[in-house]
């Protein structure tokens, strides 16, 4: 077996061993230390306000700050978004970069995840991991930067502050010799009528 062979087969199982121990982490209301398709995060069902709400504990976040989800496709979006706008999915197919969407009128949602207006910002990651891991959970996923609130936002794994490592259910073992620097996502406040704004 070539050592390209067995480099993919062994990133592959590492990929499973994480998901597998990040579905029960998740399941359980805890708080997963994830790679997303842009920096690192933490994550928990946000569909749980109680594990919400130990998201912004560990930040040393104010609740009243929304927090982004991640869900694994456009086709999900009405399961969230009372009126998703058409011009959504047009944004979506087009990014180039990755993209989260804020979106209006909100629900099956943790109340502690959104923001104003019941708003809710919502990306599809292109990443293999995170998509995988949105898919088999089934439901949204929070993705907020692995950092404490004020500090900068940590680009790679060994960026994290150890609180925030230490303060997860599960820290993923997958990417964490990734020194590749990672920008957070575009983000877009879409209103109902289909008007955008460009947030970053």
């Amino acid at each position: 077996m070539s050592s390209k062979k067995e480099e993919i087969l062994k990133d592959r199982a590492q990929q499973e061993s994480d998901i597998v121990q990040c579905l029960k982490t998740l399941s359980a209301g805890g708080l997963i230390l994830y790679p997303t398709d842009t920096v690192w995060g933490i994550g928990c069902d946000a569909t749980n306000a109680d594990a919400v709400k130990k998201v912004y504990q560990l930040k040393q976040r104010d609740d009243s700050k929304a927090l982004i989800v991640l869900i694994d496709s456009a086709d999900h979006l009405d399961h969230y978004v009372v009126d998703v706008p058409m011009i959504a999915r047009e944004l979506i197919d087009v990014a180039v970069k990755p993209l989260t969407i804020i979106y209006e009128g909100a629900y099956n949602l943790a109340p502690n995840v959104l923001g104003d207006q019941d708003s809710v910002g919502i990306r599809i990651p292109n990443d293999e991991f995170c998509h995988r891991l949105c898919e088999r959970f089934g439901k949204p996923i929070v993705s907020t930067s692995a950092n404490v609130s004020g500090h900068p936002t940590a680009k790679t794994f060994a960026d994290i502050d150890a609180s925030i490592v230490q303060g997860v259910d599960y820290a993923v073992q997958y990417r964490r010799d990734d020194t590749s620097r990672h920008q957070p996502s575009n983000i877009i406040l879409l209103s109902r009528d289909g008007t955008f704004k460009i947030i970053r």
